[in-house]
């Protein structure tokens, strides 16, 4: 009781004058090195916010770049600075309270090709934990409310978080970090990774490495048109179909041509007859859903009134004994993992499921959402920023 006392008192409006947003982040100490970092590499963001209506920033502390560390040195810090904090502001001014009910699929002012290619800016995932408020952002980072209902004038909402945000990386990064090296591979060996990261709102439903592994046999005669095929039927184009959207019986064209099926059986879900296990890896173009199997385009079947898990779509086929396609794919050095994962929308509800996970690289099953990762984490790349803290 007394822990719930104290979550929803950090939910209560700050009852502050309203300042204007510039004004605000100046006079605010504990956040004195997001006002640093912008006013240095993206003063010009400063002024956009300052006369900027119906917003909402998620603003991170200055424990929360501590926590962080080093910033990623950039080729040009100030697209880069500018494209990170425009990840933290919302378009929509958001009370905490109104955040409180079912994830939402916020909309950010992040629209800089360089590093997102979704209609109307890259999304955000809200959602409440233990009467707090927190956000996923790529990698799986998440980021609480610390301090929240800070009001600015013109409409804005400030919500002081106690994680940096990590922008979603391509789909090139994200297979090999969440650990479907398979998928990796298979995508490289069919020369379809730059097509796929240059595509716009996609949807793509991502088998595991044991799923790959479980119709070994199949996989071997393959032609490279027919894997390109099988890979192309899972990927949904200008469509992102977050785990909030996903309706029972939809029926969605993929890539390859050939529709596949929705079926949501009680508070699980079903693509075709493969199950999601992992839903809303927030990707640069859109998202990505973890399946335990691969889908066939020449077999749309769904799941079974009993299933307990994704059925096979490839009749005969028997396992290898390794992950396939994973020759000269990097190994990741983590696993994402939790104790439970949270299947959104999908029933009308949120529903804590089993989590699959696993320690090793090569039978990883489904990354699932954890804490914040490091600061190489948001964008991975080389070199770093040192701040004064």
């Amino acid at each position: 009781m007394y822990r719930t006392l104290l979550s929803l008192t950090a939910l209560s409006a700050c009852v502050c004058a309203q300042q204007p947003i510039g004004q605000l982040l100046n006079s605010t100490a504990s956040l004195s090195n997001l006002t640093s970092l912008v006013s240095t590499y993206a003063p010009q963001l400063l002024t956009t916010l300052s006369s900027a209506s119906n917003i909402t920033i998620l603003a991170p502390s200055n424990a929360a770049f501590k926590a962080l560390g080093n910033l990623p040195m950039m080729a040009d810090m100030g697209s880069f600075v500018e494209s990170l904090v425009s990840y933290h502001v919302v378009n929509g001014s958001y009370t905490a309270s109104e955040l409180m009910g079912m994830p939402k699929f916020l909309p950010t002012m992040l629209s800089n090709p360089a590093y997102a290619n979704v209609t109307g800016g890259q999304r955000v995932e809200s959602m409440a934990m233990d009467g707090s408020v927190g956000f996923y952002s790529g990698e799986f980072t998440m980021s609480m409310v610390s301090q929240a209902n800070v009001n600015a004038s013109n409409d804005v909402t400030v919500h002081v978080i106690d994680k940096v945000l990590s922008i979603p990386p391509p789909i090139g990064n994200i297979s090999i970090d969440a650990n479907l090296t398979s998928l990796t591979g298979a995508l490289t060996q069919s020369n379809l990774v730059a097509a796929l990261t240059d595509m716009k709102d996609v949807t793509i439903f991502a088998p595991t490495n044991m799923a790959f592994q479980s119709i070994g046999s199949a996989l071997g005669t393959l032609s490279m048109m027919d894997l390109t095929r099988i890979l192309s039927y899972h990927v949904v184009n200008n469509s992102v179909l977050y785990s909030t959207t996903l309706m029972d019986g939809a029926s969605v064209p993929t890539v390859a041509g050939p529709n596949i099926t929705v079926h949501l059986e009680g508070d699980r879900v079903f693509v075709n007859s493969a199950e999601v296990t992992t839903p809303d890896v927030l990707i640069a173009n859109g998202v990505l859903h973890v399946i335990d199997d691969v889908l066939n385009p020449n077999n749309t079947a769904g799941p079974s009134a009993s299933a307990t898990m994704g059925m096979p779509a490839y009749s005969g086929a028997s396992s290898g004994t390794a992950p396939p396609f994973t020759s000269g794919v990097a190994t990741p050095t983590s696993t994402l993992s939790t104790p439970t994962m949270m299947m959104t929308g999908m029933s009308g509800s949120a529903t804590g499921g089993a989590a699959a996970s696993s320690s090793s690289a090569a039978g990883a099953d489904a990354p699932m959402k954890t804490g914040a990762m490091g600061a190489a984490a948001l964008l991975g790349a080389a070199g770093a920023l040192v701040l004064n803290y």
